[in-house]
């Protein structure tokens, strides 16, 4: 009788941090060692603005264009959606490689949303949107979460390099222009990636001596920690 051995999941590295943290340049730099090493990899970003309703309303959102302030838990199911809808492309990037790496994924709702709500709330907030993703919606939680630790000056400069966003011509978007939401995100992340939310987390920083790091020599310990990991 033959027996067949269903081929190991892939491994799900989500790449987190606040606005200008160089999520997507490391992303791009962790897929290129991982393929460099013989991993299959492939890279996801989140929201797929041009992609799902939930992407396309949270343009607006971030544009300044809804006629209306939304509640963070409002907001919060409309970056779920994003990914809900999202959820077939999700399968087949999982079906073809061995590390799927996510810019942004289910933390950065949980990080945002609660940095706009008092520590009393936050708590039940986070339990609530990890609920909805993880469970409502059945996304797959991811196996590694990265905070990258980028401090907010060098951020909002990094930001300022930004290429032209598909949904605003502003150099900075609501969320970004918003200074003190961006400390408590930061503070937000901090605390994510001390505890067990969504798995396990490793804090990298993004700066040494002073300077920034390169983007290499952070996806080399990044991926040196898939390793340990895998």
């Amino acid at each position: 009788m033959n027996s067949c051995v269903a081929d190991p999941a892939p491994f799900l590295l989500a790449i987190e941090g606040a606005d200008g943290a160089g999520k997507a340049t490391t992303a791009a730099a962790v897929g290129a060692a991982l393929t460099t090493v013989g991993r299959r990899a492939q890279i996801m970003s989140f929201p797929r603005y041009r992609d799902t309703v939930g992407g396309h309303v949270l343009g607006d959102f971030l544009a300044g264009r809804l006629p209306h302030m939304l509640d963070p838990r409002e907001v919060a199911v409309l970056y779920a959606l994003d990914r809900f809808e999202s959820r077939h492309a999700v399968a087949s990037a999982m079906a073809s490689c061995d590390v799927l790496v996510f810019d942004r994924y289910i933390a950065s709702n949980v990080a945002y949303q609660c940095a706009k709500v008092s520590d009393d709330e936050a708590p039940a907030l986070a339990n609530w949107i990890v609920d909805l993703e993880t469970r409502q919606f059945s996304l797959p939680a991811p196996t590694l979460s990265i905070y990258l630790d980028t401090d907010l000056d060098r951020a909002r400069a990094m930001i300022a390099q930004k290429a032209k966003r598909s949904y605003t011509d502003a150099t900075y978007d609501e969320h970004e222009a918003d200074i003190e939401l961006q400390r408590r995100v930061r503070a937000r992340y901090a605390m994510l990636s001390e505890g067990t939310v969504l798995g396990r987390w490793l804090r990298v920083a993004t700066a040494a001596d002073g300077a920034m790091r390169t983007p290499d020599d952070i996806a080399r310990e990044i991926v040196a920690a898939i390793a340990i990991t895998s």
